[in-house]
């Protein structure tokens, strides 16, 4: 597959089970219906999340793209993300300085963009936060709606993800084609909305 965007939008679910977290992105059309999964992950629960590989099938043969902290266990580590023949095509690393009450990331990749990202609500950041921090309430699963979004320096935005309230964790993943002379790479921006949930908590 190559850069082109398959769509502007994806779905992407988590399911956690007791051995296994499993993430599955599917193409959106333009009518919101949902098409067969485009890209699976699955990685044993108490495994380090230091790279993250999705293929194409259940069978886990055909590798789609992936994502590797260069260092492992460092809470400023930057993450490559690269193609199916392991070439780097990307890049994303927290910005924990601004991240300390809104959590934000930069991203880049092989042709030159870079995009800054951050939580769309400085309400709902702050209060993810004090729960995080709550004795035991801290362990379940976040109740609230967060959104990041993704700009390029001239402001145009290149990356959304939106958390949908559901059972399991859902995300409406945008990736606007070719905005204002901007084009994402649609595999490092499902690796970046990936890392925004596994991540998160680093």
């Amino acid at each position: 597959m190559s850069q082109t965007a398959v769509t502007e939008r994806y779905a992407l679910r988590q399911k956690i089970t007791m051995m296994v977290n499993r993430y599955e992105i599917r193409t959106v059309d333009a009518g919101g219906n949902e098409g067969p999964v485009l890209a699976v992950a699955q990685q044993k629960r108490m495994a380090f999340k230091e790279q993250v590989t999705f293929y194409a099938d259940e069978a886990r043969k055909q590798p789609v793209f992936s994502f590797k902290a260069r260092q492992r266990i460092d809470l400023g580590a930057t993450y490559d993300v690269f193609d199916a023949d392991g070439a780097p095509i990307g890049w994303f690393r927290k910005d924990f300085g601004k991240s300390l009450l809104r959590s934000s990331w930069h991203l880049g990749t092989a042709d030159g963009l870079e995009a800054f990202g951050t939580e769309r609500n400085k309400n709902v950041a702050i209060a993810r936060r004090a729960w995080e921090f709550v004795p035991y309430v801290g362990e379940i699963p976040l109740p609230f709606l967060f959104h990041f979004d993704f700009t390029a320096p001239d402001g145009t935005l290149v990356l959304s993800s939106e958390r949908k309230r559901s059972l399991r964790d859902r995300y409406d993943i945008h990736v606007p084609q070719a905005a204002n002379g901007w084009q994402l790479d649609w595999r490092v921006g499902l690796a970046m909305a990936v890392a925004l949930d596994a991540l998160q908590s680093r």
